[in-house]
Formats: C-alpha cells, sequence, structure tokens
C-alpha cells in the first residue's frame, strides 16, 4: 500500500495589518475589516484540524510588521496551542515583514508542536507517523528585512542536504518517502524579493515547495501537476487583493501527481465590478443590476462579506445622469443600505452616451476625422504605451504595469470622451 501525507500549506498571514482608505467612508466597515485578519488565521487552524491533516507549513509573513503586538502574539501563539492539542505539528518560516531577528528578542517561545526553521542557513526537520519517517522538512526564512541580491534562498535546501543533516539524530530519515520544502520567495514573479530560478527548486528533490510572498495562488508547471505553489494571503487587505483567499490542503500520496484543494479563509472578499447597465431606463433598474452583480459575484468569491469597486459601463441615455457627482452618491448609499453584507467603497461612471459611430463616419465632418485617427492609433500600441510612458516620466510618476495591458480600454474610454465632448454642443 503506497503512502500518503496531507498538509496545509499557508503563508502571508500579515497578521496585524492594517486596512487603509475605509475609514473616511465608514467607521462600521473599517472596524469590520479590522478583525478579518484574525478571523481568516482561525479558519485555517480550523481547517487543519477539521480535515486531520498531518501537519502545517506556514511559508513566512505571518505578521504584518517585524515588531507585531502583544494581542497579536497572543493570537497566533493561540493558533498553534490549538493544532498541539490536536496533535498536528507546525513548520514556520519567517518572511520579510516578519525577519529572524525579529522573533529573537520576544518573550514568547513557541509551543512543542511548532518549529521555526532558521533564517540565517538552511533547516531541516523529520515528520514521522506511528514512529515510521514520512516527510522531511526542509526550509529557511529571511534573516533581515531583505535579501542579498547576490546570493540564492534556496541554496543548501535540498532532499539531499536534509537527509544528510538529519542522519545523526534520525538515521532512518532516508527512507522518508516525501520531502516538502519551504521558503518565502518571489520565484521568477518578483524579481526582486528573493528571485529563484524554478527549475532550481525542481532540481532540489523535494517532492513539493510551499512558497510565501506572492499573495495570489499559483502553481508551477501547473494546477495539474503543482511541484511549487503559493497558496496566496488568506485575507485581501484592500482592492488590489481582490478574489478569493486561503490555503491549500496538498497531498503527496507515492506513485500519483500532487493534489491541491483550495481552502477559502477570508470572510471579507474585495472585488472589481464592472456592471453594463446598457439596458437599463432608469436609476431604479440601475441599483437592481448592481444588487444581483453583487450576489452573482459574492456566490462565486464564497465569503460572507464583500466590499467591491463598480465601474458602471455601456451605451445608456442614463449617462447624463449618471455622470453626476450627487446621483452617484445616492446611488452607492442605495446600494450600501441595501444589504448589510455588501459595501461599496466606490462607484465609478464609465458609461457613455448612444452613439452611431458608423453614422459620424459618414458625416464626414470632424468626428469622422477623429475616429479615423483614433483608429490608427489603435493599430500601434506599442506607440501608444511609449506616450503614456512618457507622459507619466514627465510628471516623474512610474507607470503602473496594469496599463500596459489595459491600452485597449484606455483607447476605447479616451475615444468616448472626445466624442462626449465634441458632440455636446450639438445636444444643448
Amino acid at each position: 500500500m503506497s503512502e500518503r501525507v496531507t498538509f496545509i500549506h499557508a503563508a502571508d498571514l500579515h497578521l496585524g495589518a492594517p486596512f487603509r482608505g475605509l475609514r473616511a467612508l465608514s467607521d462600521a466597515w473599517a472596524d469590520r475589516l479590522l478583525s478579518a485578519i484574525a478571523e481568516a488565521y482561525d479558519r485555517v487552524i480550523d481547517a487543519a484540524i477539521v480535515r486531520e491533516v498531518d501537519f502545517v507549513v506556514i511559508a513566512g509573513d505571518i505578521f504584518d510588521s517585524a515588531r507585531p503586538s502583544y494581542g497579536d502574539y497572543l493570537h497566533f501563539f493561540e493558533g498553534l496551542k490549538r493544532l498541539d492539542a490536536a496533535g498536528i505539528p507546525a513548520y514556520l518560516v519567517t518572511g520579510n515583514h516578519d525577519p529572524y531577528t525579529s522573533w529573537q528578542h520576544e518573550f514568547f517561545s513557541l509551543p512543542p508542536n511548532a518549529v521555526m526553521l532558521p533564517g540565517d542557513r538552511p533547516g531541516f526537520e523529520l515528520f514521522e507517523r506511528d514512529g515510521k519517517p514520512l516527510c522531511l522538512i526542509a526550509g529557511r526564512g529571511y534573516y533581515n528585512q531583505t535579501w542579498p541580491a547576490d546570493e540564492c534562498i534556496a541554496e543548501g535546501v535540498t532532499r539531499a542536504a536534509a537527509i544528510s543533516a538529519l542522519a545523526g539524530a534520525h538515521p532512518e530519515a532516508s527512507e522518508a518517502p516525501f520531502a516538502v520544502g519551504v521558503l518565502h520567495a518571489g520565484l521568477h514573479l518578483d524579481p526582486v524579493k528573493a528571485p529563484v530560478d524554478p527549475e532550481t527548486l525542481m532540481r532540489a528533490g523535494m517532492d513539493y515547495w510551499a512558497l510565501g510572498h506572492i499573495h495570489q495562488k499559483y502553481a508551477y508547471p501547473s494546477f495539474d501537476d503543482p511541484r511549487i505553489a503559493f497558496s496566496g494571503c488568506i485575507q485581501g487587505r484592500d482592492i488590489r487583493e481582490t478574489g478569493e483567499r486561503g490555503v491549500f490542503q496538498v497531498t503527496l500520496r507515492e506513485g500519483f501527481a500532487n493534489e491541491i484543494e483550495f481552502i477559502p479563509t477570508a470572510s471579507v472578499v474585495w472585488q472589481r465590478m464592472r456592471v453594463d447597465v446598457s439596458d437599463c431606463s432608469n436609476l431604479p433598474d440601475v441599483t437592481d443590476k448592481i444588487m444581483r452583480e453583487l450576489f452573482r459575484e459574492n456566490g462565486k468569491a464564497r465569503c460572507e462579506e464583500m466590499v467591491a469597486r463598480i465601474v458602471l459601463e455601456g451605451a445608456t441615455p442614463l449617462h447624463v445622469l449618471l455622470e453626476r457627482p450627487d446621483v452617484l452618491c445616492e446611488l452607492r448609499k442605495h446600494v450600501n443600505d441595501a444589504y448589510s453584507e455588501f459595501f461599496c467603497d466606490a462607484l465609478v461612471d464609465a458609461t457613455v452616451l448612444p452613439r452611431d459611430k458608423d453614422a459620424l463616419r459618414a458625416e464626414g465632418l470632424f468626428p469622422s476625422v477623429f475616429l479615423q485617427v483614433a483608429e490608427a492609433q489603435r493599430r500601434n500600441p506599442d506607440d501608444a504605451v511609449a506616450f503614456l510612458q512618457d507622459e507619466f516620466l514627465r510628471k516623474n510618476v512610474q507607470l503602473p504595469s496594469s496599463y500596459t495591458r489595459m491600452i485597449d480600454e484606455l483607447a476605447e474610454d479616451a475615444e468616448n470622451l472626445v466624442l462626449d465632448l465634441l458632440l455636446q454642443g450639438d445636444e444643448r
């Protein structure tokens, strides 16, 4: 019968992280979000206990700060003690937010079931079941808040090194059928924070690499063959971290491909939404459609509560109303008063008046010339990106990478804006 091991891969808990920007909009939701990360951590511990996994790994950034509060420390250690009572070991590494040196001067000692792998060298542990070696654990955390650019954080974190290091205390370590690596690293996705070539990890002899730092789910080479993975953060902290957040339950079986199951842990999910209101005939219709889309997104995100940033789009005669700040403010209030589970932190109008662009082209007037120029520019997206880059540099601001991916959308918005301005006089 083939051996099998299951464990929770968690990372980027960021206990104690602040939520910025909502206090000015809603005290109630700002207070609610302050408790969301702690709740997400409790769900990680609950999942491990309910699912009776063999162990838990936490791949760095346990705390958001190198000097966490007393309350955050207590909450974290209470979770580890719950695992200890259930007989579940925990293996930890530090991240750039909570480096190894920051843990050396605190008052607390880890519970007996928890092991923190070192930050100044590779560390190794052996997980045993019923006295038999089952899984090698190898990893390394951040020693300081930065990682030297000329050093590889994965250097020496290999199956062979684990067997050699453990041989004295555990001569049977070489018989362990599985090996798991734990790092807080950028892989090839972040060239600044301890980057590592995926192929370097693939050659280390590990069955699975549990990584932290990237706040999104990711698997290499693929989710069908997950050998290296980021589980993402356990709770989104702002509108940049949209969608469901959680941890992986990893199953390793001899002779089978690795399996990972995503377990959602965020009680509050952030979401960006675009709602097409071109089929709405009045403002109540707009409100109803927003609510339907909120419920649809909420179902997909598998969460109790949701903070959404909503962009209204589409060609509609309602554009003349929706572009008014007082109307948008009232719409947003209706949405936020309708269901306490949803909060719209921003409602943006990106609608346009219905335009017959073919008719404008046929007229041969200035709008026709403008549309021809706009279409010619769209055929050269590299030129558009270069133009944006130059404009941002003139203001000493770095061009966000997301803008280069949105160039078609930005061009469409600009075209519609110019047409609105050109044709305003004809409609008044």
